[in-house]
């Protein structure tokens, strides 16, 4: 490598890789807890107590227009 070079990846190449891994912990940790969230709701909202899907309902819900559950 020229030292050109060299200095462009330990200045400015090296450093973004840093920041981004950063951005992407962050956004990971942040994606997980809406997974969380949506597969919590899910479940209350369409399975029975044992943890099965309630297909009826589901579908229902699905087939439904306009008509959201609160």
């Amino acid at each position: 490598m020229t030292p050109l070079a060299l200095n462009l990846y330990t200045d400015l190449i090296e450093p973004l890789g840093h920041t981004a891994r950063e951005n992407n912990d962050e956004f990971c940790h942040s994606y997980a807890q809406m997974i969380n969230k949506f597969s919590q709701q899910f479940g209350v909202e369409y399975c029975e107590a044992n943890g099965a899907i309630n297909w009826k309902k589901l579908v229902e819900f699905n087939s439904s227009a306009g008509r959201w559950s609160q």
